[in-house]
């Protein structure tokens, strides 16, 4: 299939809705602001979605997913794979619009682009995957199960990694043959909206991906719509909650996947590489400005190697480039709104307050040219006890906490002693060892001697307060899909067991 040509769009208008294959604005009574991280600007004021659009986008999508379900999967996947081709070609301009949208460095945006691409690609490729099994029974009796779509899928999408998160919701759904309705975060709506112009591009039928824009009310709506089948949602553990509960409603039970928030922990052994070790724990902490799900924040030190470790990832972060996030050079970026940097820095002091030492840190940072931005130097805390807020709370921002540990026992137990299961990580040269502390962690994504990777291949989601399903892989096909079984007698009779 030759390459679809597609521009990305230069300008960032108020038509931020998808309906019936065009980007729309709302006329609305309700509006709110997307604000520009990186220096405080408004880039565009948005209406949000109320129940009357979601009854008619939910009434297209009911029809329009008959005739998307009705192709093959070869023909679905050639549309995904369509779209991951012209995000390849449009790379550079979607991780503008990315960084411009949620404050991440340029250079974390693109790998985010080729991330999507990849999700695109590995879903368009997977046909053999959704298939059923044959059963053969007695006497010409056999059972086979087959795949089916849901229908209408309601997805709601996060805030730090807006394009990508959208592809792992939005590939594997219309895969299956579902029908996609997507609600991005407010704070970063943007690039999902091209998204669904790509695979408008790529050759995607009207009406079988739509989105739209709101806060929480639309986002409740869409959970309570009768039209809607399944919902899948990224964010946090709180607001996870309440959707689970919008979904369980007596009259309309539906199935829910949810990726929720995390204290994850790294273990750094005592016959760690130190230095492999530093560059995981800032890949553990201060990727997207520590805006990250599955971060690991407590960094847990053999007490041997506690001194060395300190030094050298306190040098490391000191020199991390803090600006312009649009610039290639910088490491950190903007954290994503006034509200969230001050609620980062209430962590850091209260810490203090409470004894912790700041090694580092912790300040905001005024970028020249840039003034009204959001930036915050990442920081370094010692000196932390169990009792403390910021050791037992997701603080979702560049806070790393380095604590000491006697024996692995101590290290496992600090490790799961959360209310969520995320993700953990373990350094160590020994794999025997790795292997045998990753089975004793409670989470559900181990890295061993790296950290924050993902791949769409590989499920990922998360245990305990974490959520439950998974994303990527061939367990997301299962997700958005429903087995059904089917008994036949192929023999033109049937005993009567009545007589």
């Amino acid at each position: 299939m030759p390459l679809v040509k597609f521009a990305v769009p230069k300008t960032i208008d108020n038509a931020l809705h998808f309906i019936r294959g065009s980007r729309v604005a709302l006329t609305a009574t309700e509006h709110f602001d997307i604000y520009q991280p990186r220096n405080g600007e408004i880039l565009a004021r948005c209406g949000c979605a109320k129940t009357e659009v979601i009854d008619e986008v939910v009434k297209d999508a009911c029809e329009a997913q008959k005739s998307w379900m009705a192709l093959n999967v070869q023909q679905r996947g050639a549309v995904l794979r369509q779209a991951a081709s012209i995000i390849r070609s449009v790379e550079d301009d979607l991780a503008y619009l990315e960084t411009i949208d949620c404050g991440k460095p340029i250079e974390e945006s693109r790998w985010d682009m080729i991330g999507s691409a990849d999700t695109f690609e590995f879903f368009g490729g997977a046909l053999h995957n959704i298939a059923g099994n044959h059963f053969p029974l007695s006497n010409d009796n056999y059972a086979y199960t087959e795949r089916v779509p849901w229908g209408v899928v309601g997805a709601i999408g996060v805030w730090n990694y807006p394009m990508l998160t959208a592809s792992w919701k939005i590939a594997p759904a219309l895969m299956c043959g579902n029908a996609v309705l997507y609600k991005p975060s407010p704070f970063a709506p943007i690039t999902s909206v091209v998204l669904a112009q790509i695979l408008q591009a790529a050759g995607l039928p009207d009406g079988v991906l739509s989105v739209l824009q709101g806060e929480g009310e639309t986002g409740q709506a869409i959970c309570e719509h009768g039209g809607i089948n399944k919902v899948t949602f990224t964010g946090s553990t709180a607001t996870g909650s309440k959707i689970l509960a919008s979904c369980s409603l007596l009259d309309r039970i539906k199935p829910v996947t949810l990726e929720l928030g995390g204290k994850s922990a790294m273990i750094i052994c005592e016959d760690a590489d130190i230095d492999v070790a530093v560059t995981g724990a800032l890949m553990a902490n201060f990727f997207a400005q520590g805006e990250v799900c599955s971060n690991a924040s407590k960094v847990l030190v053999h007490v041997s190697r506690y001194d060395e470790f300190r030094q050298k990832v306190v040098k490391q972060t000191k020199n991390l480039a803090i600006g312009d996030p649009l610039l290639k050079e910088t490491k950190i970026g903007a954290t994503i709104s006034r509200e969230h940097l001050n609620k980062v820095k209430t962590y850091i002091s209260e810490a203090v307050q409470q004894g912790a030492k700041l090694l580092c840190g912790g300040d905001e940072v005024k970028v020249k040219g840039l003034e009204n931005g959001y930036y915050l130097s990442p920081a370094i805390l010692d000196s932390i006890n169990e009792q403390m807020k910021i050791y037992k709370e997701e603080v979702f921002g560049a806070a790393m906490l380095i604590i000491p540990f006697q024996n692995n026992e101590d290290a496992i137990r600090m490790a799961n002693d959360t209310l969520y299961g995320l993700a953990a990580g373990v350094f160590t040269r020994n794999l025997h060892l790795a292997y045998s502390l990753a089975s004793k962690l409670h989470a559900g994504n181990i890295y061993v001697n790296t950290f924050n990777i993902t791949n769409a291949m590989i499920p990922f989601g998360g245990m305990k307060q974490s959520g439950f399903g998974r994303e990527n892989g061939i367990a997301a096909l299962e997700a958005f899909s429903q087995l059904k079984s089917v008994f036949v007698n192929a023999s033109e009779k049937l005993d009567n067991p009545f007589l």
